[in-house]
């Protein structure tokens, strides 16, 4: 029987277990914060836990305009909507708990056997573990990353936060300054402004999301700007510190900018320091991450690795996937490699924003040559019913043959509409057979077949 040794517990860990039990190996999974890692306890399950009651909040405070009055407060719905932010970060901590729990219940139904603690290769094929050694002929490493630490902002975990302090303040943060504008500080602002707090945005681009699709962030900022967001673009954060009852960010132009608490967003950095990686052979990047092939393999050949240590996309699926391809292709099953240009991802933002396949970079730049559809979401029967304004769907495809190369959608719940156009990506579908396929009359992902719709009528085939 092969045994699999994996370091660590998240999606890229617990995932692969599963595939390796389920092919008959002798698996053991390494974990030093409980089953789902710091995905389930610290990152994905908890953050899109607190942005679902932010949203809910969102959708409350916006429906005078279908006609519904809160009659709780004089100033109507908006006024007396508020969060209880001891149940809301209740509610998280108890659904992370919960869902760690469910992994583990499900690790153990499949025989994986759990052991709690840090893991370091101390040989090419043992695995040691508070002083136990394991031996093990397969080696996967899946221990994730950490939130990157500014010099000269370090996090007290009271004032100066990472993300995954937050869920430990005793009430809303008055005035939240969150430094950095990727997704996870578009994510967090734009929960906590619904929440409540006066929320400024610290870019250091000319604008939010710097590496998503133009037009969705344009509309995010827009719709952020219109709830009353600060957003500061080209402003890059030289230090933060502590002065009182709050904090105050200082920028490389000497601007300070004062505020309650401050939420430091500034990236990852890989878990692969101390763990035996190079003392083993295993390559690693001038940043730490670890480097794999499309099949997950690093350097050396009976050690793959999975997740956010690989830097390759910093997303769950993704990690699960190439947790699974590691098991499928070392234990000889047959393995399609992980491509890239099949992943979903979404953005938590209230709209979200989804997308799939090529970019508008890409067409835009000349790398890949599409046509292009984008249909505001205002056009659409059931948004207007729903009171949602703001967004849009937009599909590429190929010119000659109508074969949808992928597409972006701001839309609520987009992470749910993206799904048809991941799979017409995937299946190699032209809009021609997009456009033929049913969708419900009225509904959000009408907006997808109208779309190839149009592609199919202003083009020939």
């Amino acid at each position: 029987m092969t045994r699999i040794v994996i370091i660590g517990g998240g999606p890229g860990g617990y995932e692969a277990a599963l595939v390796a039990a389920q092919l008959g190996a002798d698996v053991t999974v390494v974990e030093q914060d409980g089953p789902g890692g710091a995905c389930v306890l610290t990152d994905c399950v908890p953050s899109k836990t607190l942005i679902a009651t932010s949203t809910r909040i969102s959708v409350m405070s916006e429906s005078a305009g279908l006609g519904l009055r809160f009659n709780g407060g004089p100033d109507g719905i908006v006024g007396a909507l508020e969060a209880d932010m001891a149940t809301v970060n209740k509610r998280v901590k108890d659904l992370a708990r919960a869902q760690s729990f469910d992994v583990a219940e499900r690790l153990s139904y499949e025989d994986v056997k759990i052991v709690r603690g840090a893991g370091r290769l101390v040989e090419p094929h043992v695995v040691e573990v508070g002083g136990r050694r394991i031996d093990a002929d397969i080696v996967l490493v899946a221990t994730g990353a950490t939130p990157r630490v500014l010099p000269g902002a370090e996090p007290d975990g009271e004032r100066i936060l990472n993300w995954r302090q937050l869920y430990d303040l005793p009430d809303l943060p008055e005035e939240l300054i969150v430094v950095g504008s990727g997704v996870t500080g578009a994510e967090f602002a734009g929960a906590y402004l619904s929440l409540g707090s006066r929320v400024t945005l610290v870019s250091s681009r000319d604008r939010i999301l710097p590496t998503e699709d133009a037009d969705a962030a344009a509309v995010l900022q827009e719709v952020f700007l219109r709830r009353g967001m600060n957003v500061m673009s080209r402003s890059r954060a030289a230090a933060v510190e502590r002065s009182g009852g709050g904090v105050i960010v200082t920028l490389e132009d000497g601007t300070k900018i004062e505020g309650t608490h401050c939420l430091m967003t500034v990236g990852m950095v890989p878990n692969t320091s101390g763990i035996g990686l190079e003392e083993a052979g295993v390559r690693l990047d001038s940043r730490g991450f670890i480097e794999v092939d499309k099949v997950s393999r690093t350097s050396v050949p009976h050690i793959y690795a999975s997740g956010d240590c690989t830097g390759v996309l910093m997303l769950a699926s993704v990690a699960g996937m190439q947790g699974r391809i590691a098991m499928w292709h070392a234990l000889g099953e047959a393995v399609q490699p992980l491509k890239l240009g099949w992943v979903a991802s979404n953005i938590f933002t209230d709209p979200e924003v989804a997308s799939v396949g090529v970019t508008q970079h890409m067409v835009d730049s000349g790398d890949v040559n599409a046509r292009t559809v984008m249909l505001p979401l205002f056009t659409n029967a059931r948004a207007k019913m729903q009171g949602f304004e703001d967004g849009f769907v937009k599909v590429f495809c190929r010119p000659s043959t109508g074969i949808v190369l992928g597409g972006v959608i701001v839309a609520p719940r987009a992470s749910e509409l993206i799904l048809g156009l991941s799979m017409a990506v995937q299946q190699h579908l032209t809009v021609d057979q997009v456009a033929h396929t049913f969708a419900v009359y009225p509904s959000l992902s009408g907006s997808v077949t109208e779309a190839s719709r149009r592609l199919m009528a202003e083009h020939a085939y």
